[in-house]
């Protein structure tokens, strides 16, 4: 009904569920196939100060942890894992790893969460960033055999001489080893419109999130790191070391608009009461 509006709103949602996919997936009676969304425990990180996490001085001197999880998406036609986490190395320190301020965690590899799932790296079909920065790439070089779905803008700031902060270019080093699907833009994963990246620059030149169709849960959007709390969600608030404050409004303002017309869930990734609140791993939404 949203596609004989004329309203931006109804374009956004127009563009979300028909570039690209078939009748079914924008209809109002057919119901989405079988997908399931695991959650995986891919690390912690403490701040002794969170001051990065807003360009309004709001956390000024506050300490402060966020979750760092890894999403599985199992797909009739495939696997998509969604970010890396921090990488399981850091799993060989059971005390954090500290650097300047900030303590790193791994209770539980992601290698041995995909074996509780009976899958080894090779049974995944796609890997997918929200965007490079270490914290979310930790674990791609893992998946060398796997085609790897990557926004061109993104890849080219991280490879470039000047690359963004927290981005690490060592631990994407796989990236041309294998397949690579370049993107410059929003993608259908599987072809069918219920499982879409979407395009959300500003934390990063090519930063991305995640829209879902679950049949039971509806739409699912995962913020990748557009926000980092809950209260930056609700606030507004823009973290210091965002490549553009505008294009993270802009990112923004689309973001919440298909959250209105779509009636979706929002999950902030790395919010630890979003991550809790999802279904202990190994449990899924579908």
């Amino acid at each position: 009904m949203y596609c004989i509006r004329t309203t931006r709103a109804a374009v956004l949602v127009c563009a979300f569920f028909l570039s690209g996919t078939s009748v079914a997936s924008a209809g109002s009676s057919a119901k989405p196939p079988s997908i399931q969304l695991y959650a995986l425990d891919c690390g912690r990180i403490v701040f002794d100060d969170m001051t990065l996490f807003s360009d309004t001085d709001d956390y000024d001197g506050k300490p402060g942890m966020l979750a760092d999880p890894c999403f599985l998406i199992r797909h009739p036609r495939g696997i998509l894992l969604w970010d890396t986490g921090l990488g399981d190395k850091i799993a060989q320190t059971p005390g954090g790893f500290a650097i300047n301020g900030i303590r790193l965690y791994e209770d539980v590899t992601l290698q041995a969460q995909l074996q509780k799932l009976e899958l080894t790296p090779d049974d995944i079909s796609y890997v997918a960033f929200s965007h490079l920065h270490f914290d979310h790439v930790g674990n791609a070089n893992s998946f060398a055999n796997v085609t790897w779905i990557i926004n061109k803008t993104e890849l080219e700031a991280a490879l470039g001489p000047n690359p963004p902060f927290g981005d690490d270019a060592s631990t994407i080093s796989a990236h041309d080893r294998g397949k690579m699907r370049l993107i410059d833009g929003d993608f259908d994963v599987f072809g069918d419109g219920t499982v879409r990246i979407l395009k959300m620059p500003g934390h990063t030149p090519g930063h991305q999130a995640l829209a879902l169709r679950l049949s039971k849960a509806g739409v699912v959007l995962l913020s990748g790191d557009l926000y980092h709390t809950r209260d930056n969600r609700r606030l507004g608030r823009i973290p210091r070391v965002n490549t553009s404050r505008s294009d993270t409004l802009a990112s923004m303002d689309r973001f919440e608009r298909l959250v209105t017309y779509l009636h979706a869930r929002v999950i902030v990734q790395h919010d630890e009461n979003d991550f809790h609140d999802l279904p202990p791993f190994p449990g899924h939404l579908d």
